[in-house]
């Protein structure tokens, strides 16, 4: 199957909502960073968003933005990706020159999933790097089986290995075999926070007392303070760099 690959198009922004409607958990649509700056990704940096398609059908998107990041890749932040989204904008906003780029985002259509789709978005991330001399990739990378041990930390997870060597994590594995290399866990990549109702909406579950509760979707358990009727989710991603 040929692929066609689909820069700055009208309407990139609501086919791509479209697509990815249901590939997170409802809770993760609420981060604050997300949905004050989600627009201006299109605005700002339309030519770095990538498409797939597939007779006219949306196969997988790639979402990327340029930032100036001038220390050590070791010191990339905790607040990974709402850091990364944030900061795009304000360097384009204050004309900082880029000379690195992130990755946001790869989702893959579900009629898609399991043909290496992932692959061909991430290679289309490295070729937008290298179309704008950036020669860094970095992506705060969210392990998609890390839900099924929301218990066990981000620490201990990332060194689970395979036989042959590779991390237990799938997608995790992609990266590596792409080329890429761990940098480091960020333990604070999104903050998520509700009140109770809106949690209990957005999970389908009951919250009688205050603790930490396992939900579907998430990495790690989110934070139930009825007292103050606060719910607090602080999910924990991957650096990831990749040398282009």
């Amino acid at each position: 199957m040929e692929y066609k690959v689909i820069r700055k198009i009208d309407g990139h922004n609501e086919m791509q909502n479209e697509m990815t409607k249901d590939s997170w958990a409802e809770f993760m649509y609420h981060d604050s960073v997300a949905n004050k700056y989600w627009e201006k990704l299109f605005e700002y940096f339309d030519d770095f968003q990538v498409s797939l398609s597939l007779d006219n059908e949306l196969v997988g998107v790639a979402n990327t933005i340029p930032i100036s990041f001038d220390e050590e890749i070791s010191k990339l932040p905790e607040k990974a990706w709402d850091w990364a989204l944030g900061k795009s904008i304000e360097d384009h906003e204050n004309d900082r020159k880029p000379n690195i780029l992130c990755g946001l985002q790869i989702a893959v259509n579900t009629r898609f999933r399991g043909k290496g789709i992932s692959t061909l978005l991430l290679k289309e991330m490295f070729a937008t790097a290298a179309a704008y001399g950036l020669n860094k990739v970095i992506i705060p990378v969210r392990p998609n089986l890390k839900p099924s041990y929301p218990i066990s930390s981000i620490d201990d997870y990332i060194n689970w290995k395979r036989d042959d060597g590779l991390p237990f994590d799938p997608w995790l594995r992609v990266h590596i075999r792409a080329g890429g290399s761990i940098v480091k866990p960020c333990h604070e990549a999104m903050y998520i926070s509700g009140t109770i109702a809106e949690w209990e909406e957005w999970t389908k579950m009951k919250f009688f007392q205050t603790g930490k509760y396992v939900i579907p979707g998430a990495l790690v358990p989110v934070n139930i303070d009825m007292e103050k009727d606060l719910g607090e989710y602080v999910e924990p991603n991957v650096w990831i760099l990749h040398e282009i």
